[in-house]
């Protein structure tokens, strides 16, 4: 992973502060109703954040979107599990972290992240990479909205190789993968990690490109989904589907766990969890509903693109 230009924390910096105002813009923008709170935040380890929160508005139940550049003098052990050679490095950490929870449950949860990690090992160049990508989680599942996802992630990949989207759509599948359920979390996007080429112009390129495609992603499908009638039926399931996301960010989250090892901000780190969830002993859905519909068709890690793919 060594690197053959001069990585430039400044201007990822700029990028992503610049990345969650214009979020929070269009996202508030979309709700229509409800306005994100800013909440600045020092860590005393070295660093901090802006943490946007908006809740109880027309569409969104509850969301967040985070900014964080964090510092460290020892790599915290959830990073160090795969790379062993930085133990005991200094670091730095910065990213846009995102987590949407609509109130509507024809409306999906979606969430998004994008970041950059450089550490120094003694003796040694600086070692850095770029993370990221896009999750969705639907409750109720339209394939049009599915294609329209995953039609978004590939175009903002392709300038970057055609292999790119497909990589990282099957990494997305694998990562977000409740073991224990033997389920996924929702019907995938792209999820990258370690990502450095040498070139870091083209590789703050990529992770631009998928920051700010997000937006684009998602709001077509909330605006289609947003005034669909729902009851106490549909209620009930987003709240007990919502048990799975909380289960794959408490168990499986690296992101979480590394906040919570390195000494994170826990208000931050724990704001995508969602503000309502239950969990019923032994429920299954009826045969042949909606409910039973959204792990037989749409939770099955599915190519949403195939039919664009074979022409």
């Amino acid at each position: 992973m060594s690197d053959t230009s001069n990585p430039n924390s400044e201007a990822v910096h700029q990028y992503l502060l610049d990345l969650q105002k214009t979020i929070c813009e269009r996202l508030e923008a979309l709700d229509g109703g409800g306005a994100f709170i800013a909440d600045s935040w020092d860590r005393p380890e070295g660093g901090g954040g802006i943490s946007r929160v908006i809740s109880d508005g027309n569409v969104f139940e509850k969301g967040g979107v985070n900014f964080s550049r964090v510092t460290g003098a020892q790599m915290p052990p959830s990073a160090t599990a795969h790379r062993p050679h930085l133990a005991g490095a200094p670091w730095q950490a910065m990213g846009v972290s995102l987590v949407m929870h609509p109130k509507n449950p024809y409306v999906p949860t979606s969430h998004a992240n994008v970041r950059f990690f450089i550490a120094t090992p003694k003796d040694s160049e600086p070692v850095w990479w770029f993370g990221g990508g896009y999750d969705l989680t639907p409750y109720y599942g339209f394939d049009e909205d599915c294609r329209h996802w995953h039609e978004t992630a590939r175009n903002a990949c392709l300038p970057f190789g055609p292999d790119i989207y497909p990589r990282y759509k099957q990494w997305c599948d694998e990562y977000f993968y409740l073991r224990h359920r033997q389920e996924p979390r929702g019907v995938g996007g792209l999820f990258f990690d370690d990502h450095n080429t040498g070139h870091f112009d083209e590789d703050f390129g990529l992770m631009q490109a998928v920051g700010s495609s997000f937006v684009a992603a998602y709001e077509p499908i909330v605006r289609r989904r947003k005034d669909h009638p729902w009851g106490q039926r549909e209620r009930d399931f987003q709240l007990y589907r919502r048990g799975r996301y909380v289960e794959f960010n408490l168990v499986y989250d690296r992101g979480t766990l590394f906040g919570l090892q390195s000494g994170g901000r826990t208000e931050s780190i724990l704001m995508s969890l969602p503000p309502l969830v239950r969990w019923d002993y032994e429920w299954r859905p009826e045969p042949g509903t909606e409910e039973a519909r959204l792990t037989e068709h749409f939770l099955t890690g599915r190519n949403w693109l195939e039919d664009d793919d074979a022409q």
